[in-house]
C-alpha cells in the first residue's frame, strides 16, 4: 500500500497510535515524530519496556498491556526486529480486533513482516515517515 489516498485514509480514520520503540531522547525521530502527531490531535501511547513514562505519557512494556483500543502501531525498531513486533500485533489483534495498521518508520523495511501483517488482514506501510507523510498530504497539499 502506498497510494496517497490510502495513506490519507490511515490518518483520517485512525486516532490512537501505539508507538513501538518510542524514545526518551527528544533528538530522535522516535520521540519527535510521535510528539508531532500528538500536536495534530492523535492519541499517542508509548511502548517501550525500559520506561514508565515518556513525555508525561504512560509507557507500556508491550502491546498486550495497552488498555486502550489501538488503531495504528507505528514501529521504531530495526528492520530485523520487526517480525517479532508484527507477530505481537497480530496476536493482540486476534484477541482484541483493534489494530488496523502497522506502519514501519522511514528506513525500516521487512518483507516477512509485510507478508505476516497482510495475511492477518492488517494494512501494512513501511519505509515512510508518519510526520513527513502527514505534512505532505495535509499541510503542503497534493502536488
Amino acid at each position: 500500500m502506498s497510494a496517497d489516498q490510502d495513506i490519507r485514509d490511515v490518518f483520517e480514520n485512525n486516532r490512537l497510535i501505539a508507538v513501538y520503540g518510542m524514545s526518551t531522547d527528544p533528538e530522535k525521530p522516535s520521540q519527535f515524530v510521535p510528539i508531532f502527531l500528538k500536536s495534530k490531535g492523535y492519541d499517542i501511547v508509548p511502548v517501550n519496556p525500559r520506561s514508565d513514562t515518556i513525555v508525561n505519557l504512560k509507557c507500556y512494556p508491550n502491546l498486550h498491556d495497552v488498555e486502550a483500543s489501538i488503531d495504528v502501531v507505528e514501529v521504531f525498531r530495526p528492520s530485523d526486529q520487526t517480525v517479532a513486533v508484527v507477530e505481537e500485533a497480530i496476536e493482540r489483534n486476534r484477541a482484541r480486533r483493534d489494530i488496523k495498521v502497522i506502519w514501519l518508520q522511514e528506513g525500516i523495511t521487512n518483507e516477512e513482516s509485510q507478508r505476516l501483517a497482510e495475511e492477518a488482514g492488517i494494512t501494512f506501510i513501511q519505509d515512510r515517515c508518519m510526520k513527513k507523510e502527514y505534512e505532505r498530504l495535509f499541510e503542503q497539499g497534493d502536488d
